[in-house]
């Protein structure tokens, strides 16, 4: 066990609402995207839904105290938007905010800090009823309704909040592979979907800070370092990891903190660029408190001479095992948050970080060993990723917090329940709880992080 982290560092652990409070057709909440693919045959690998998943819906406080016995600094969740407005606009559904406002209590009851993520990819299926969600323009103005909506209930109490969850993942699997909701195969949508949640979130942090002006706000963003996938790249293979580069991670970056979007690879895709409507990068471009960065492993770029435009496609599998991590196996990368976050700090001026994402199950997704409470192989997980995240500070980089993806083993998107990535237990059968090894070794280092706190 170490301490290596400064006395106000925060550690917790993040959710997603549609990943563990089911309720999905209670108390007047409407449907979701993720309610309908989820019930789509064919679209979750186990056939499972998030009907029930973790059942929070119906009780959170169990969850609460046994983070609360973890000794958790904070607890990242994210707000069902079709919770609190059925059509995703209009009329507000007064028990979905009461739901949000008895968690939020809750949470402040055991010394727990709220971190309130707006939106994690549920977007209200009548808004891609009437829109296509987030591919209209229309959607990111309804977004930031939707924001202050929230804010007037919760912003008096919750000074920490995230507009945005991943807005690669939702543009790219969602409308460009369709492996995700709304199931979208059209790659000619996924610029639109990108910028206007860009928009979204520009709109959004306006609308938190026209309510309040005590507020800590951000946006969470998937990164990932990419690589060439062979060893010995020629030139057009290393010109494909800088599009992938600009592609996965420089697009959402450049627009949020710089307020434009790289030049290069616009002028690569051009057909299929969005329109910018004047105004729109200056929106986009509001002046964000942090930085939420979801960090799990790197990405390989390989050359793809078929592929439209861009002639490349990444993935995170390695194409060769020497890339591999010597104790923690193929996929793991834990030296890619120091070269993150140096990026951050040369080139989009050292923004504070909280690292809102970053987590496994065990490797080959083998369930029944990933269903396991002694997960030696999380703990080791962890404490090479903690051991660079420390590394990364001492080199300079303003990194506030750590929340480990997940809390409960939970619905997992497409792979439903077969993928349990919690340090907590659940039996999606009975709802009972056991919390990890992991969970355990977890509340030591916070306990350790405590006793420098006094």
């Amino acid at each position: 066990m170490f301490t290596p982290f400064k006395k106000d560092f925060i550690i917790g652990t993040s959710t997603a609402a549609y990943q563990i409070e089911g309720g999905w057709n209670e108390d007047g909440k409407g449907l979701s995207i993720w309610d309908v693919f989820s019930h789509t045959k064919g679209k979750i690998r186990d056939g499972s839904n998030g009907d029930v998943t973790c059942d929070t819906y119906h009780d959170f406080q169990t969850d609460i105290d046994l983070m609360s016995s973890l000794n958790m600094d904070a607890y990242r969740f994210s707000v069902s938007w079709s919770r609190v407005l059925p059509e995703g606009k209009g009329a507000v559904n007064q028990k979905g905010l009461d739901y949000y406002d008895r968690l939020v209590n809750a949470l402040l009851e055991k010394g727990i800090r709220p971190f309130v993520t707006l939106f994690h990819w549920d977007t209200p299926y009548a808004l891609f009823q009437q829109y296509k969600g987030f591919a209209g323009r229309e959607t990111a103005q309804y977004f930031a309704e939707y924001a202050k909506v929230v804010v007037e209930r919760l912003g008096d109490r919750v000074k920490d909040w995230i507009t945005l969850n991943e807005p690669w993942e939702h543009a790219m699997f969602g409308h460009f592979l369709g492996e995700h909701a709304p199931g979208i195969k059209n790659p000619w949508t996924y610029f639109k979907v990108a910028h206007h949640q860009l928009l979204g979130h520009g709109l959004a942090v306006q609308a938190l800070r026209s309510e309040r002006s005590d507020l800590n706000i951000g946006i969470t963003l998937s990164q990932f370092p990419v690589y060439p996938a062979s060893f010995h790249p020629n030139e057009k293979e290393l010109d494909s990891v800088e599009m992938a580069d600009m592609f996965v991670n420089r697009f959402y970056l450049d627009g949020v903190f710089k307020g434009k979007y790289p030049e290069k690879l616009f002028s690569r895709l051009w057909p299929i660029v969005p329109k910018i409507a004047p105004g729109d990068m200056e929106t986009i471009r509001q002046p964000v408190d942090f930085l939420g960065v979801n960090y799990y492993t790197r990405m390989y770029a390989t050359r793809k001479w078929y592929i439209p435009f861009l002639k490349t496609w990444v993935d995170r599998n390695p194409s060769d095992e020497r890339y591999g991590h010597p104790v923690l196996g193929a996929h793991a990368f834990p030296d890619g948050l120091k070269e993150l976050t140096r990026r951050y700090r040369e080139e989009y001026g050292n923004p504070v970080i909280y690292i809102t994402e970053n987590g496994t199950t065990e490797p080959g997704h083998n369930l029944e060993e990933s269903q396991r409470t002694d997960d030696t192989y999380r703990i080791k997980y962890m404490s090479h990723y903690l051991g660079a995240l420390k590394e990364a500070i001492d080199e300079g980089s303003d990194i506030r917090g750590y929340f480990h993806w997940t809390t409960l083993d939970n619905f997992e998107w497409s792979s439903g329940l077969s993928c349990p990535m919690g340090i907590i237990k659940v039996d999606h059968k009975t709802q009972q709880r056991t919390i990890r090894d992991s969970g355990y070794w977890l509340r030591d280092l916070i306990a350790n992080q405590e006793s420098r706190r006094r």
